[in-house]
């Protein structure tokens, strides 16, 4: 790879965490609002899971800016962590609102933003795996899978609140949440694993 490749790609993986970071921010405050309007804990919830995102992106942010295997090292460790911290609220989110019985009221908004996140997110977390695997990057190729998971999850909120919406099924969207759990557990198992 020459170093004028090397340099585009670099800039790619700059501007996917960029898109990233940006379209998490914006969200913070679309999901606040929703959230506050149907009383959903699960668009609260994926208000959190947008801050996990935002971290991911910054700490990659930083590995790219400079070299080296430690720095690589730290990196993976922090994303592994954020996964971590997503299998545990997701746990606990899904249990509580499956032990409260609480029931969200509609949110058209909250299932345009989701509907709409899913496909982003699904954009990005494809163009990091891709510009990852050319840069031979771990730490771009693993927050790729973090971005991925955080597309999953909107799916997952999305299906929940439609399913809410149309068919009065409140327990749709924690249901969903365990699956994520399985998921994300996996990934910070591996990324672990892998330092090791």
């Amino acid at each position: 790879m020459t170093t004028t490749d090397r340099a585009a790609l670099l800039r790619r993986g700059f501007a996917l965490e960029y898109a990233t970071l940006g379209w998490n921010v914006i969200g913070l405050t679309v999901l606040a609002v929703a959230a506050w309007a149907a009383h959903s804990v699960a668009l609260a919830g994926f208000g959190l899971d947008s801050l996990i995102e935002i971290g991911a992106s910054a700490v990659v942010i930083w590995e790219l800016s400079g070299t080296g295997e430690d720095r690589q090292r730290r990196a993976l460790k922090l994303i592994g962590a954020a996964f971590a911290v997503l299998a545990g609220y997701l746990l606990v989110q899904s249990t509580w609102v499956l032990a409260t019985g609480f029931r969200p009221h509609h949110s058209p908004l909250g299932i345009g933003w989701t509907a709409v996140t899913a496909l982003v997110m699904s954009a990005l977390a494809a163009g990091k795996a891709r510009t990852g695997a050319a840069l031979d990057n771990p730490v771009l190729r693993t927050e790729g899978r973090v971005t991925l998971v955080d597309g999953l999850l909107a799916a997952a909120v999305l299906v929940g609140l439609v399913l809410n919406s149309l068919a009065g099924l409140w327990w749709a969207d924690p249901a969903a949440g365990y699956v994520l759990v399985h998921y994300a557990v996996r990934e910070a198992k591996e990324i672990r694993s892998g330092l090791h």
